[in-house]
């Protein structure tokens, strides 16, 4: 996410055309997200870029906040980025990759969050990243109460249910 407003179509009176403020101001934000479609836990984080380093701070992160062990095993279904196959990352213990076919983000359960994520800044103007950062946060938050709204995007029907 960025200082670019993120546009979406909306109702308008015909005749009327709607408009938005914006200015090109290149700063970003990139939010991770981990879930679980089953039962709609999510653990978010903001992190300054995207690239191998930060994903495996990602991952640890991640692996403390679910405590995932030698004996809690987790897999998690990611795509082809090049932060994500990077020769250099190592894994935290349990936790295991399972890459998707290349070109498949309807098959990324955690693709179907970013619309969510991304709803209180539609069509809005935010002149600083820290204001942008401000609000992500406390949607990400509000989300984390929101375990039936996060199943209902992720939960596919083909997605294994018990997986114990």
């Amino acid at each position: 996410m960025g200082l670019q407003p993120v546009i979406r179509r909306i109702w308008a009176p015909i005749g009327d055309r709607p408009t938005a403020s914006s200015h090109r101001k290149y700063e970003w934000l990139y939010v991770y997200a981990f879930v679980r479609p089953v039962t709609g836990d999510v653990f978010w984080l903001l992190l300054p870029t995207v690239n191998a380093q930060l994903f495996q701070r990602a991952l640890e992160e991640f692996a403390l906040w679910a405590d995932i062990n030698e004996r809690k095993q987790v897999v998690l279904v990611i795509d082809n980025a090049g932060f994500h196959t990077a020769k250099k990352i190592t894994l935290p213990e349990g936790i295991h990759l399972f890459y998707l076919p290349p070109y498949s983000p309807e098959l990324q359960p955690a693709e179907r969050l970013w619309t969510l994520v991304d709803e209180p800044v539609v069509n809005r103007w935010i002149k600083r990243i820290d204001d942008l950062e401000n609000i992500i946060v406390e949607r990400c938050r509000n989300l984390m109460t929101m375990p039936e709204v996060i199943r209902g995007r992720t939960l596919f029907n083909w997605w294994p249910v018990d997986a114990n």
